[in-house]
């Protein structure tokens, strides 16, 4: 199946790219303004979840956060990380360590979603 590479497309890749922290799907219209619409800019999100660009968060307030994958290949998510949001600022990111999971046999997950709030050490 062949994908376009539409500049929609582009652009949401870049808007991901450049933060420095996980983005909801308001950050990015509010980034991306009249230039690209909701419903595309939710469809290019799923499909980047999909094809393991971007990872989906579902963080403590309910919203959904997305950050850029670095080691993800397909649909094969290779991250296993906590999240934080900062209840003062509302800082959302991915933090760096990687968490071992020991399921029971014959257990295979396919998605890990660790979330953390309190305070950043900006506003610690």
């Amino acid at each position: 199946m062949h994908v376009r590479n539409t500049k929609s497309k582009s652009l949401i890749l870049e808007t991901l790219k450049n933060s420095k922290q996980a983005v909801s799907h308001e950050k990015i219209q509010a980034e991306l303004g009249e230039s690209v619409d909701r419903a595309t800019i939710y469809r290019v999100l799923n499909r980047f979840c999909e094809e393991g660009i971007a990872h989906r968060i579902t963080g403590d307030d309910g919203k959904q956060y997305f950050a850029a994958c670095l080691k993800c290949q397909g649909k094969e998510h290779r991250h296993n990380h906590l999240h934080f949001r900062c209840l003062n600022c509302g800082k959302v990111e991915c933090l760096p360590n990687e968490i071992e999971l020991k399921l029971p046999a014959g257990y295979r997950p396919a998605n890990f979603n660790g979330f953390i709030s309190g305070h950043c050490p900006a506003c610690a």
